[in-house]
């Protein structure tokens, strides 16, 4: 069933945090964005979205990503209805190096992602 454009959507929701370039375009699809946030408002906004019970996708800038926060920290251990990923920054993507790859290149070896 369709669900019509003034009511609450019963999915997840969208919530991207990055720089304003970056979260523009999010923004066009109809996410919740948080444009220049820092680590504070990635803190305040992971905080309410627990407190609220909400299911989400959080797409995170890589600098905010990596900067760490309770959180994020506890999201990250737990899994569950609050996924929190990471994106590459607009301007220098291909300087994107996400968490994983140093724990594949330790299971796997220094050669693994070449």
């Amino acid at each position: 069933m369709p669900v019509a454009p003034d009511s609450t959507p019963r999915g997840g929701r969208l919530v991207v945090l990055g720089s304003a370039g970056l979260t523009e375009g999010f923004s066009l699809v109809g996410a919740e964005v948080y444009p220049d946030a820092d680590p504070a408002k990635v803190e305040e906004v992971l905080g309410r979205l627990v407190h609220e019970g909400c299911q989400a996708l959080v797409l995170l800038e890589s600098h905010l990503a990596q900067a760490g926060g309770h959180w994020l920290d506890r999201l990250r251990n737990e899994g569950g209805r609050i996924v929190v990923t990471e994106l590459p920054p607009l301007a220098a993507p291909r300087d994107y190096a996400p968490a994983v790859d140093g724990v594949v290149r330790s299971v796997l070896g220094p050669e693994a992602l070449k």
